[in-house]
């Protein structure tokens, strides 16, 4: 699929696919008899796996180097396995922070609805 439908299909402008080819993130995108990127089914999956890992918090260097190790092959998947432990227990970490602080606001917010505001 063309950069077009491709960049409507995943969320993400064709600047910022670009840049996510510039900086590692989409390898060996094949191009077509013109020199035209041409998506295919596995880019998608690729595409909406790192969209994942930043939607989660993981940092942009982290994800380079996922992407580093999945492109060296099967050798890598124990690193890449702990990579993603990691960012697991960090996400975990922060849901546990997020759940306190609502639980703060719920709190505040009954003292408002009880008229007791301190």
């Amino acid at each position: 699929m063309n950069m077009k439908a491709f960049s409507t299909l995943v969320g993400l402008s064709a600047y910022t696919l670009r840049y996510y080819e510039k900086v590692g993130l989409l390898n060996n995108i094949q191009r077509n008899s013109s020199g035209h990127r041409a998506y295919t089914s596995k880019d998608l999956e690729w595409v909406n796996f790192v969209k994942r890992l930043k939607d989660t918090g993981m940092p942009l260097a982290e994800i380079q180097q996922y992407a580093l190790l999945r492109e060296l092959g099967s050798s890598t998947v124990l690193d890449r396995q702990q990579l993603l432990e990691r960012h697991k227990d960090q996400l975990q970490a922060h849901i546990e922070r997020q759940k306190n602080h609502l639980l703060a606001l719920e709190s505040k917010i009954s003292l408002y609805k009880a008229n007791k505001v301190s």
